[in-house]
């Protein structure tokens, strides 16, 4: 009988052994299961309070067209001037210092835009000069025009876009080929195309 109690009081005291460390574990998870919660509302709680950055988009830079000009004759300075794209040539005038006293402002079209590898000319009053053309209006009459079959390097350059590079392409292409029969043929050379050809178209003749 004692053994009996002996052994019943060992498996009560088992029982509530057991209780209790299903009691403490019941109670610490729930502290840690609340203690995850916390820090999961607090973490929201900080994110929402974070400042909402707009995304800015950058739009592309366009990058502004730099144009040479050969500024020659009666300025006060005359050089290769830096021009953008629109300006004229009462702005490469000024760029170089103005206009001589001589000048002969008669000859100078001073609303004409300029062009990249230009020549721009001021001549001298009474001053005979292949150069005027350049100033000209254009809508030139015939005998104002360049002919591209005599032209030399100088009265090449002076037509809007054609440096010396082009003139001296112009003059290899017509020793090598012979006369041009045709304006049209101008396109033929590297480095002029429609757009330019159409620039010219007016300002040029073969005959």
């Amino acid at each position: 009988m004692l053994h009996f109690i002996k052994e019943k009081k060992l498996y009560f005291m088992l029982i509530c052994l057991g209780a209790g460390m299903l009691i403490l574990f019941l109670f610490f998870s729930g502290n840690e299961g609340d203690e995850l919660t916390q820090i999961n509302e607090e973490a929201v709680r900080q994110q929402e309070a974070l400042p909402v950055t707009e995304e800015v988009i950058e739009e592309p830079v366009e990058e502004e067209t730099i144009i040479l000009v050969d500024v020659k004759g009666s300025v006060e300075n005359p050089g290769v001037y830096e021009a953008e794209d629109g300006d004229r040539v009462v702005d490469l005038i000024a760029e170089a210092g103005g206009l001589e006293n001589d000048a002969d402002e008669k000859m100078i079209n001073f609303a004409q835009r300029v062009t990249d590898e230009m020549v721009l000319y001021i001549p001298k009053e009474g001053e005979e000069s292949a150069g005027i053309e350049l100033n000209m209006s254009a809508n030139s009459n015939d005998d104002e025009t360049v002919n591209l079959n005599t032209a030399d390097s100088a009265e090449l350059q002076t037509l809007p876009g054609i440096g010396p590079a082009k003139a001296e392409a112009i003059i290899d292409y017509r020793d090598t080929n012979g006369s041009f029969a045709e304006k049209e043929e101008l396109k033929e050379i590297s480095g002029i195309g429609d757009k330019t050809y159409e620039k010219l178209a007016e300002l040029i003749k073969v005959n």
